[in-house]
């Protein structure tokens, strides 16, 4: 299957949409689909061909919010 290289995450947030670009790494998630990670390395999620979406988290004591929605970049 083939994945797209970037998808922008946009949670949702009480004025505007917070928007975050990830880009897909080599390494796979727990589902065997490809973990994406923003430039910094913290924002972190696997995305299925189908558009779900499973944050992971990149240190301790994170909580991330699940996206609102997931597209293609």
């Amino acid at each position: 299957m083939e994945y797209p290289e970037s998808y922008e995450l946009i949670f949702q947030a009480a004025a505007v949409d917070d928007v975050v670009v990830v880009r897909r790494t080599d390494r796979t998630g727990p589902g065997g689909n490809p973990i994406y990670e923003d430039e910094t390395g913290i924002v972190r999620a696997e995305l299925s061909g189908q558009g779900e979406v499973r944050m992971l988290a990149s240190g301790g004591h994170q909580a991330h919010e699940l996206p609102v929605i997931a597209r293609t970049a």
